[in-house]
């Protein structure tokens, strides 16, 4: 954890961190976008025991780093959505082979 001693250096530190949270993003995305290649279904491309796994263990984070549960999960609910609707598409282009 970056100690700071001016608001200036606050914003610094919190743009540097919202660079690699877009980059982190952009890395799960392309990571989604790989799986519908692996799956023979829409449904399976939905998996909602993997979206639940995922959310109980991301709130669990959040909790353990003194971050709020409930604001995570609104994160990776929009996330998730987003990212679904994406392989969703990837998954009906790559079954017209």
């Amino acid at each position: 954890m970056v100690k700071c001693n001016s608001l200036e250096e606050v914003r610094v530190e919190v743009d540097k961190l919202d660079d690699k949270l877009v980059q982190l993003i952009s890395e799960r995305s392309h990571l989604i976008r790989q799986a519908a290649s692996f799956k023979e279904t829409v449904e399976e491309v939905k998996a909602d025991d993997r979206i639940d796994f995922i959310m109980q263990k991301v709130r669990h984070k959040a909790i353990e780093l003194d971050v709020s549960p409930n604001m995570i999960s609104d994160l990776f609910t929009i996330m998730i959505n987003e990212m679904v609707e994406t392989e969703i598409s990837e998954f009906r282009n790559t079954e017209t082979f």
